[in-house]
């Protein structure tokens, strides 16, 4: 109660909003900074499942959207706390040539090796009981588009980036000039390929974007010229092959049909403007049933079509908690001209919030019958949950004024 007291947030669902901060202080390990994406492992994605994994680490993916959401709630000393973390562990980890770590553990560690418990019942009989983690030894290219937004906002609003972590990140960028037409894992962490997935290229341009923001505003030496070409050679291809014309959407990789969640980011991350034609027309297809292509059941988002072809898993999962709050942003963003869509995006809102337990919490998924699945609780869900209200209630208080 002491520490909620000092968040200065004064806007709608503030308990909510409350609620998610809280449980993201409680997710953080204090000696160090570092914030876990859940306590628990192997709580499965749908009782009797196999899709159960262990979250008892920190995510660098995390790092942008927990700064982020500390920082739009005031409390800058966790912001900073965990952006500290970030940058002492990853850059003690980088290695020329060499991606950077995904996760780690609470103590910076990232020698995680994954192994099953066959002796371990499993919640509900739901087996393979796992600890460790096999993604941290994945290419997931998409984590250095949010770790250069995380220093991009803790410079912007906490303190000034210094000399020595923008050396290690301007190599960092030129790493990327270099290797961004790799394919990778992705965000929802592949197990049976890699792609060229159309959320990490964006990513990669996020990367680039921030590091030019960032040299230009703190006059820092940089290969600015090279960023920015290959910034632009990221878009352009995105805008080419990210794009699917039969479905008038993007997609999840080049060459796919299938739609992503992930992409409802886009705007969020100002890739493009969340009413340009093409975000209109994939955020639309989003909206459309699984039944007619789309990801929405009620106001409930699948990350991507619900099809083990497209992982390789076997079994079902529930829907994204994380990804319909994104939707809600999306909406909102997008209302600017269409003011329909925020009178959508509250509705969609506010049926997320039902969704929550007895104490404002959220796993990881929400199963057809309203059942929380998957670990819990979750940070990412959270994060995106404080990132909707706060930019619901902006745009309503606007609207409201006008």
């Amino acid at each position: 109660r002491k520490w909620l007291s000092s968040c200065p947030y004064q806007g709608r669902w503030r308990e909510h909003v409350e609620r998610s901060a809280l449980a993201l202080k409680l997710l953080t390990f204090d000696p160090t900074g570092a914030i876990i994406a859940a306590p628990t492992t192997s709580l499965p994605e749908v009782i009797g499942g196999t899709r159960n994994w262990d979250y008892r680490y920190t995510w660098v993916r995390d790092a942008a959207f927990t700064v982020y959401a500390f920082l739009r709630i005031g409390f800058r000393e966790e912001a900073a706390g965990f952006m500290n973390w970030i940058e002492s562990y990853a850059s003690k980890h980088l290695r020329p040539n060499e991606p950077v770590p995904v996760l780690f553990t609470i103590h910076g560690d990232c020698e995680i090796s994954e192994q099953s418990l066959d002796n371990w019942e499993g919640y509900r009989g739901s087996r393979p009981v796992r600890i460790g983690n096999a993604a941290v030894s994945q290419f997931q290219f998409d984590v250095y588009g949010e770790f250069m937004d995380a220093f991009y906002l803790y410079n912007k609003y906490v303190s000034p980036i210094s000399y020595d972590p923008w050396v290690r990140i301007r190599r960092r960028l030129d790493w990327i000039c270099e290797n961004w037409q790799r394919p990778d894992a992705g965000l929802w962490e592949m197990r049976n390929r890699e792609e060229h997935f159309v959320f990490s290229k964006v990513m990669n341009w996020v990367a680039l974007d921030r590091g030019v923001r960032l040299a230009d505003q703190r006059a820092l030496p940089a290969n600015r010229a090279k960023w920015i070409q290959e910034r632009d050679r990221i878009y352009e291809e995105v805008m080419a092959r990210g794009w699917n014309e039969k479905r008038r959407a993007f997609t999840q990789f080049y060459g796919s049909e299938d739609l992503d969640a992930s992409l409802l980011v886009m705007p969020l991350v100002f890739f493009m403007a969340p009413n340009d034609p093409r975000m209109l027309s994939t955020i639309d297809a989003i909206l459309k049933s699984p039944s007619q292509g789309g990801l929405v059941s009620d106001s409930l988002v699948y990350r991507y079509p619900p099809d083990p072809r497209i992982d390789g898993l076997p079994g079902e999962e529930g829907t994204f908690n994380m990804c319909s709050f994104w939707l809600v942003e999306a909406l909102t963003r997008a209302s600017q001209t269409d003011p329909k869509k925020l009178d959508q995006a509250m509705l969609l809102f506010e049926r997320m919030l039902g969704y929550a337990n007895h104490l404002g919490l959220y796993a990881e998924q929400t199963g057809a019958q309203g059942e929380a699945l998957g670990n819990f609780p979750q940070a990412f869900t959270h994060l995106a949950l404080i990132s909707a209200a706060f930019n619901l209630d902006r745009r309503l208080g606007t609207r409201n004024r006008t």
